[in-house]
């Protein structure tokens, strides 16, 4: 059995906060570069080029690529042979609270009542941790996606009944839609929409967040019936006309990503995750000698 060490942990997380700081995923960077040669709109096509100059920029300075990364969530999936002796949770706050202090984030995690700030993005649950096994695979991953909270004002979670669900799923797109106009420019356009459907309202949620920290913006969905509803989805929303910042054009989602479980027979949890277009995620896989694999790049 292979174990992680407190140590070996600590420069890799390091590293992947730093690199989600600094940059966006190329799958992201992708969109953004092929949205821009789309798009009609002089305007909007003008903040799609500043948006990928800023991006440029910051990868290439080393510097942040927003005020603000957002609120961190960190994705384990632990191989068979692997373990981890250490805190997983401590050791990348640890990891966030250094990467605070050399720079490369603001203070942002507060007291969700009093709003004490703690003032190096240290924090009760921070980050947020979700660990899976497969015992298939012979390495440990780490993936941690830090996602803007301005978008975060825009999210819905809804419990529809069975009738509401709608015709092939008629009902969900149509609460989608909705949700992306009254969302307007808030959630920073061009958006990810992550989509989760199913299990109870916790599921849901969870469903939706991994929808778009953890898939690549540019995959397709192994499953049919959910890779239809997304293209079909990511069409309507463009022709919506919000577009970048809220100012018109063609381009309002980058991308649209839906989860989905089984759920009981009365109810069918919906969760609607916005992520605005900077895609700060990074991650890396230890394998049994050691070695180091960083993803993203």
């Amino acid at each position: 059995m292979r174990r992680i060490d407190e140590a070996s942990l600590l420069e890799v997380a390091y590293e992947m906060v730093k690199r989600s700081c600094t940059g966006i995923s190329p799958d992201a960077m992708r969109l953004l570069r092929d949205a821009c040669q789309r798009e009609r709109d002089p305007a909007a096509r003008r903040l799609l080029e500043a948006m990928i100059e800023n991006a440029e920029l910051a990868s290439e300075m080393g510097k942040p690529v927003c005020q603000s990364p957002g609120y961190p969530t960190l994705y384990v999936m632990m191989g068979g042979d692997m373990r981890i002796d250490a805190d997983i949770r401590r050791v990348f706050q640890r990891a966030i609270v250094k990467a605070t202090g050399d720079g490369y984030m603001r203070p942002s995690m507060v007291h969700p009542i009093s709003r004490r700030n703690s003032g190096d993005n240290s924090g009760l649950g921070v980050p947020d941790l979700e660990i899976d096994q497969d015992p298939g695979v012979d390495h440990a991953r780490f993936i941690i996606s830090f996602k803007g909270c301005g978008a975060e004002l825009a999210n819905v979670l809804k419990v529809l009944t069975p009738t509401q669900v709608g015709e092939e799923g008629s009902g969900i797109r149509r609460l989608v839609l909705e949700i992306v106009v009254e969302a307007g420019g808030i959630p920073c356009p061009p958006v990810a929409i992550g989509i989760g459907i199913g299990g109870q309202t916790h599921t849901a949620a969870k469903l939706s967040r991994r929808a778009v920290s953890i898939r690549e913006w540019t995959d397709i969905n192994p499953d049919e019936e959910l890779a239809s509803m997304e293209m079909r989805l990511l069409s309507q929303v463009n022709s919506l006309g919000i577009g970048p910042g809220g100012i018109g054009g063609d381009t309002t989602a980058l991308t649209v990503k839906v989860e989905m479980v089984s759920t009981h027979t009365a109810i069918c949890p919906v969760a609607i995750n916005f992520h605005c277009w900077t895609a700060r995620r990074s991650g890396a896989k230890i394998y049994p000698d050691g070695s180091v694999e960083y993803l993203y790049t």
